[in-house]
C-alpha cells in the first residue's frame, strides 16, 4: 500500500513524534510498502531539512512555538493549503496516516483535504485550556473525520475525556531494540564515575532542572557526571544553572540522533524527570540498552514500566529522594544490573515489527488494501 504520513514533528527536529514517524516508515517500508513523509522544512535547525530526501515531502516552513510547557511546531507559508492539497492530489495514497491531528498547521489541512481513508494518531498528555474548550465543536468536526483514532497510551486520552469523543484504539510507541542494544561505550566517559543520562528537549515540563538539583546532592555522595542530551532556545539558561563545582561534570552534548545508542551505552542510570509525558519513549531506549531507569512517577512513564522492576518512580518535586536513588543505583551494582536485565525484556514488547503490524493491521480494518 502507499502511505501518507503527516506530521509537523520530523527530523532535525527531536522527539518521541519524530521517532515514532522514522521507524515505523522504515519497518512499513522494509515490509515493502511504500511511505512518504509529509512535514515542512526547518531552517532553524540547520542545513538538516534542506537535505533532499526523496520519501519526505517538504512543504511551507515550521518554527517553535512555545505550548503545554514544551516548544512545539507550527508551519506557515504562502500558499500552504493548496500546497497540501496538490500534494495529497498527486500522490493519491491509499491512507493518509496524520499524527498530532488536531493541531496546526499540516495536520488540520491533511484532513481537511484528504478524499481516502484518514487515520490520526494521538501523542500528546496535555491541560485543556480556554482554547480548547472554545474549539470543541471544530475540532470534533475533524476528529469526526478520522476512519481510526489512535492514541499511544491511556494517558493521551485524559484531554479528551467529556470534551471530545471517539472510537479510540491504543497503539503505543515502539523502540529499535536491536539498535539500541548494539551501542558502544565512549571511552572519555568510561573513568569509574557514575554516568547520568538525561534525554530530551531542553523546557521546562523536562525537568531538567530538578535533575540539576538532585545531581548536585548525589554527586557529594559519589563520584558521578551529568550527561545532557538535547537542545531547545533554553539551552543558556539551563547552562547558567549549573554551579561552578559541577560545570566540569556537567556535559552538555547537544542534540545527538545516529550516535544517541552509544549515548545511552555510556550510561549507568537514565534519568526522566519530565511533569508531562503520554509515554516514554526514551525509557524504552534505555530499557532496550539494558540501563536501569529513575523516571517521575507519572500516568505516562507507570504504562511503560514498574516501580522496582526496570528502575523506580519517583516523585518529580522531591530532588532528595532522586538523590537517595542515584547514590543507590552507584552503591548497589546488582540492583542495578537487575533492572537492566528486566528492562531489556519490557523493552521487546514494544518492539518496532510488532508496533508495525499493529497499524498496518489498522489499516486494513478500516478497507485499506495492499
Amino acid at each position: 500500500m502507499k502511505i501518507g504520513v503527516v506530521t509537523e514533528y520530523y527530523y532535525p527536529s527531536v522527539g518521541g513524534i519524530q521517532e515514532h514517524v522514522h521507524h515505523f516508515a522504515r519497518e512499513a517500508r522494509r515490509l515493502g510498502h511504500t511511505v512518504r513523509i509529509v512535514t515542512s522544512a526547518m531552517p532553524d535547525l540547520g542545513d538538516g531539512a534542506a537535505t533532499p530526501q526523496p520519501d519526505v515531502i517538504r512543504l511551507g516552513r515550521s518554527l517553535p512555538a512555545y505550548t503545554n510547557g514544551g516548544f512545539g511546531r507550527v508551519t506557515g507559508g504562502l500558499g500552504i493549503r493548496g500546497a497540501v492539497r496538490e500534494v495529497l492530489a498527486r500522490e493519491r495514497f491509499d491512507v493518509v496516516h496524520v499524527h498530532a491531528p488536531l493541531t496546526p498547521v499540516l495536520p488540520l489541512l491533511a484532513i481537511h483535504q484528504a478524499t481516502g481513508p484518514i487515520v490520526g494518531t494521538f501523542h500528546t498528555n496535555f491541560r485543556p485550556g480556554l482554547l480548547f474548550r472554545m474549539m470543541r465543536g471544530p475540532l470534533q468536526r475533524y476528529l469526526d473525520r478520522l476512519d481510526a483514532a489512535v492514541a499511544v497510551s491511556q494517558a493521551c486520552l485524559g484531554a479528551f475525556r467529556d470534551r471530545l469523543h471517539a472510537d479510540f484504539r491504543i497503539i503505543p510507541n515502539g523502540v529499535d531494540t536491536e539498535r539500541f542494544a548494539r551501542g558502544r561505550r565512549i571511552r572519555r566517559y568510561d573513568d569509574g564515575k557514575l554516568n547520568v543520562l538525561f534525554v530530551g528537549r531542553l523546557e521546562p515540563r523536562n525537568g531538567l532542572d530538578r535533575l540539576l538539583a538532585a545531581f548536585h546532592r548525589a554527586w557529594r555522595q559519589v563520584g558521578a557526571r551529568l550527561i545532557v542530551l538535547g537542545d531547545g532556545p533554553l539551552l543558556p539558561r539551563y547552562r547558567a544553572m549549573v554551579p561552578r563545582e559541577l560545570r566540569e561534570d556537567v556535559v552538555f552534548a547537544g542534540r545527538v540522533l545516529d550516535e544517541r545508542p552509544d549515548w545511552y551505552a555510556t550510561a549507568d542510570v537514565y534519568c526522566a524527570p519530565t511533569r508531562v509525558a503520554s509515554f516514554g519513549v526514551t525509557l524504552l531506549e534505555a530499557m532496550a540498552a539494558g540501563k536501569p531507569v529513575l523516571a517521575a512517577d507519572i500516568d505516562g512513564f507507570r504504562e511503560v514500566m514498574q516501580h522496582g522492576r526496570e528502575g523506580e518512580l519517583l516523585s518529580g518535586d522531591d530532588p532528595a529522594a532522586w538523590a537517595r536513588a542515584l547514590v543507590r543505583i552507584a552503591r548497589e551494582p546488582a540492583r542495578a544490573q537487575a533492572y537492566g536485565e528486566r528492562g531489556r525484556l519490557t523493552a521487546q514488547r514494544y518492539a518496532w515489527p510488532s508496533v508495525t503490524r499493529e497499524v498496518l493491521g489498522l489499516y486494513r480494518s478500516i478497507g485499506v488494501r495492499g
